[in-house]
């Protein structure tokens, strides 16, 4: 599988990687294939290379999406795809967040599209985990690298659960598909997790409907003890109340809080998202608490 697109050479922070000094001094455009090879299913995981360019220019990302439980997975049922994008290209950028603060990456100009065909028959239950891990990019204390995902053409927005070294590796989960990128995020910690308790909060009630009454009230009462508890400052208790309401959409009946994603679209894994923007949010508050 492979696209033909042009890969811009932008210089940002050192550790990222840039294109040949020739080709960026005179700005001369390189095509690039970009290929995805030793496609892997192995139980509830799905693994895989993506390779584009050659020499400096060259990228190379491991791929894991891990499931709970899935239903039909293999490569073709993920509707897996990946582009090169430019770093200047306006109708990606204006998908990011409102904020001068946040930037596509150099060293990883990389877009991945997961949309699995309505008739492939995938399905799964709980959150599907995606993991890359890279040498184009180095884990550094402090750095601004995030993994972003938006649905629809919409916001990109963080989904961070964990990074790591090695050179760089991250996590994020889903209760659903979207399109994903590494962005550098250099927004105040606080601006985030304001963001990100206002997500929780707006999906929490954009589903109440489809979660059981005394369930609702339970996550309603969770969450706004959380939301108090950073709002006075105990970013301790914080983590602590989002741990607390993540579990108990986990440990819900598929009854209670329905947990079930299929490619016919007709179904939403309302579970799966909730617990999904719960693990970002404890992420960024557990940033918040290290700094202190």
């Amino acid at each position: 599988m492979s696209n033909r697109l042009i890969l811009i050479s932008l210089a940002l922070f050192g550790a990222f990687v840039a294109l040949p000094p020739a080709h960026a001094a005179i700005g001369v455009p390189i095509p690039l294939d970009v290929d995805i090879v030793n496609p892997v299913v192995e139980g509830n995981t799905f693994s895989a290379k993506i390779n584009a360019g050659i020499g400096i220019a060259a990228v190379n990302v491991e791929l894991s999406i891990e499931f709970e439980q899935a239903v039909g997975l293999s490569a073709e049922n993920l509707g897996l795809s990946v582009d090169l994008v430019s770093l200047t290209d306006l109708a990606l950028l204006s998908r990011l967040p409102v904020s001068l603060n946040t930037s596509l990456v150099s060293g990883l100009p990389v877009l991945l599209r997961i949309q699995p065909p309505a008739s492939g028959g995938l399905s799964f239950s709980g959150i599907t985990t995606i993991e890359l891990y890279t040498h184009n990019l180095q884990y550094t204390a402090g750095t601004p690298l995030r993994l972003f995902s938006a649905s629809d053409g919409g916001t990109f927005r963080d989904i961070t659960e964990s990074m790591s070294s090695g050179s760089y590796r991250v996590r994020g989960s889903k209760g659903t598909f979207s399109d994903f990128l590494i962005v550098a995020d250099l927004r105040p910690t606080a601006t985030v997790i304001n963001g990100k308790f206002g997500e929780l909060s707006d999906l929490l009630y954009g589903y109440s409907s489809q979660i059981e009454g005394t369930t609702f009230a339970q996550l309603e009462s969770q969450l706004t003890a959380a939301q108090s508890a950073w709002d006075g400052g105990d970013t301790t208790g914080a983590i602590a109340g989002i741990e607390t309401f993540a579990s108990t959409v986990e440990n819900a009946a598929s009854s209670d809080i329905p947990d079930v994603w299929r490619s016919t679209r007709d179904l939403d894994n309302v579970a799966g998202e909730l617990r999904a923007k719960a693990g970002t949010l404890r992420f960024s508050l557990t940033l918040a608490s290290n700094s202190l």
